[in-house]
Formats: structure tokens, C-alpha cells, sequence
């Protein structure tokens, strides 16, 4: 009973931005779970990487090429899942972009471009997975937003107001698609000792401030983010929806 709360068996998941870092960590869970695992990302390289790595631990996984800011590239994948598998269960928005720096240095234009990666390419995904959801009257849509839709500092002003649209855009989806079955929640990240987040992660300096400011005084490791995706992706999870969850190690919490 208990494994079957978590069990993701027979579904098919797609994955954005699968092919490292935390992206990895949900797609090997899900993998892990039962799911088969559509592993997206803008290199070839890399998601044929994540893809074998995936299999050669015992998972059922395939590889998409995708930009996810290109919408009619976007359709076309969709129509290969069809193809491919009549069906999609579960979406994972997980790619995403930023850019720290103060606003004297970001103009209009870099904020638009960054909504478009976290925030316009996430609703377009959202679209085309809903519509093939709704039919069969299931789906879990998984939004990977961050801390910084809740809180701010100094000198990374644009990535904050994306993932706070993106909060509020899982909010609004899933009062829109509740009635097709269809669930939409947020995950939202502290720090995790990720590929782009290594000279963070380097700077011991760094690593004191966490120990301070967080209630498990530590960097987050990429797998410890698997779990919560799994959850919001599995049965144990049917009843909750427009939800955004902390995975944090206690940085919200802790004062």
C-alpha cells in the first residue's frame, strides 16, 4: 500500500532542463518511481548522457532536443509524444534561466527575455500537456520555481519576479484545470549544490552563511529535490493542488 502511494509505474513524464542538476535528480526519480522519462534539454550531448545514465541504472527513458523558449518547436515535440506514446501524464518545468545582476545593469528587455525562459515557455508547455491531460481526465503538472519567488536580495533582481509569476501562474492553473482531473504544483528550491551554483558552492564563506541561515545549516544535494517531484507526481499527492513547496532545508523557516 504504502509503495504504491509513490509509485509512478505506466505513466510517461517529461522532464525540461532533465539532462543536469536538479532536472536530473527529478528525471531519475521519476525514473526510479516506475515513470518512463522524456529527458528535454537544448543539448544533444547532454540529454544522450542523461538518457544512458538513466537506463544503465535500470530506467525506462528516452531523449527530446528541445528549446523550450522556441513555442512551435514545443508543439512539434508534443506531437511526437502522441506519436510515440498517445499519451502524457506528467510534466516537470524544470528549465529555466538567470541572470544576477542589479537593476542598473538589467534593462526592460533582459526582463522580458528572462520571462520568456521562466515563465511564457512554462505556460506554453502547460498548455499543450493539459490538453492531452484533460482527455484522460489525469495529469500532474510539476512547476520547479524557487526560495526566490518568496523572498529577494540585493543584486539578483530579475530571477525573483519571474518565480513569483511562476507561483502565482501554478496557483491560477490549477484552479483552471482542477475539474479535468488535472493537478498544479510548485516546487520551490533552496540552495543546492548544483553544476551552475560551483563557485557558490567553492566559497567557504558561503557555506558559513548557510550554516547560519538555514535550519540544516548545509547545501542541499540535487537528489534531496527528487522526492518532493515524485510525491507531487504520485497518487500519495491526489488531493493537493496549487501548492508550492519548500524544499529548502529550512531557509523559509528559519529566522
Amino acid at each position: 500500500m504504502t509503495t504504491s502511494l509513490f509509485s509512478l509505474q505506466g505513466r510517461v513524464a517529461l522532464v525540461t532542463g532533465g539532462a543536469q542538476g536538479l532536472g536530473l535528480a527529478i528525471a531519475a526519480g521519476m525514473a526510479d518511481a516506475g515513470a518512463h522519462v522524456i529527458v528535454a534539454a537544448r543539448s544533444a550531448q547532454r540529454v544522450d548522457a542523461a538518457v544512458a545514465m538513466l537506463r544503465d541504472r535500470g530506467g525506462s527513458a528516452e531523449a527530446l532536443v528541445l528549446d523550450i523558449t522556441d513555442e512551435a518547436a514545443g508543439a512539434r515535440a508534443f506531437e511526437r509524444i502522441d506519436a510515440a506514446h498517445a499519451r502524457l501524464d506528467i510534466l516537470v518545468n524544470n528549465a529555466g534561466a538567470r541572470n544576477r545582476q542589479t537593476m542598473a545593469h538589467l534593462g526592460a528587455a533582459d526582463l522580458r527575455e528572462m520571462l520568456e525562459t521562466n515563465l511564457v515557455a512554462p505556460y506554453a508547455l502547460c498548455r499543450q500537456a493539459a490538453a492531452r491531460m484533460g482527455r484522460g481526465g489525469y495529469g500532474r503538472i510539476v512547476n520547479v520555481s524557487s526560495i526566490a519567488g518568496q523572498v529577494a536580495r540585493a543584486g539578483d533582481v530579475l530571477y525573483p519576479a519571474t518565480k513569483g509569476g511562476l507561483d502565482a501562474l501554478t496557483r491560477a492553473m490549477a484552479a483552471d484545470l482542477g475539474r479535468d482531473g488535472v493537478t498544479v504544483n510548485a516546487i520551490a528550491p533552496g540552495y543546492f549544490a548544483t553544476e551552475p551554483n560551483q563557485p557558490m558552492v567553492a566559497d567557504e564563506s558561503v557555506a558559513d552563511w548557510l550554516r547560519q541561515r538555514t535550519a540544516l545549516g548545509r547545501w542541499g544535494q540535487p537528489d534531496e529535490v527528487a522526492g518532493a517531484a515524485v510525491f507531487l507526481a504520485s497518487p500519495a499527492a491526489s488531493y493537493i493542488t496549487g501548492h508550492v513547496l519548500a524544499v529548502d532545508g529550512g531557509y523559509l523557516a528559519h529566522f
